[in-house]
């Protein structure tokens, strides 16, 4: 399942990739837009700019905006960044790979070769979106 974090940080870039021009965005305009806790929302904010997707601008007129242009930010990225591996096992990660301790052979591993299909799947979805095909 998606992590409230996830879902919280997709909706904040959905806003701001949404917003016309690129001036900051206060954190409370954006919590009160998505219906999200603001100290929550500060810290995913926090974790995407210090992950290079956000930037910030502090007093009079800050906020945080969008570094890159939407369409230049892979679902990949986004979701590595707040969620984490994209695989669901460890044995199957491209990034995070790990054996599993309860496995002795992954070739011959029923869920090994499920979770491959699913990585991939899932991997293929999000390489063929950006963060501007989620602006409506």
């Amino acid at each position: 399942m998606l992590s409230k974090k996830t879902k919280y940080g997709l909706k904040a870039l959905t806003f701001l990739a949404a917003q016309k021009g690129r001036s900051p965005v206060q954190i409370s305009e954006i919590a009160k837009h998505e219906n999200i806790s603001q100290k929550f929302l500060e810290s995913i904010l926090l974790t995407l700019r210090k992950t290079g997707l956000l930037g910030s601008k502090k007093g009079k007129g800050g906020g945080y905006y969008l570094i890159k242009e939407p369409k230049d930010i892979p679902m990949t990225t986004v979701m590595r960044v707040l969620e984490g591996p994209i695989a669901m096992v460890p044995c199957v990660s491209l990034n995070f790979y790990e054996k599993c301790e309860d496995c002795p052979d992954e070739a011959s591993c029923s869920v090994h070769k499920l979770m491959l299909q699913v990585r991939d799947s899932t991997l293929e979805v999000f390489k063929n979106n950006t963060l501007a095909d989620l602006v409506p």
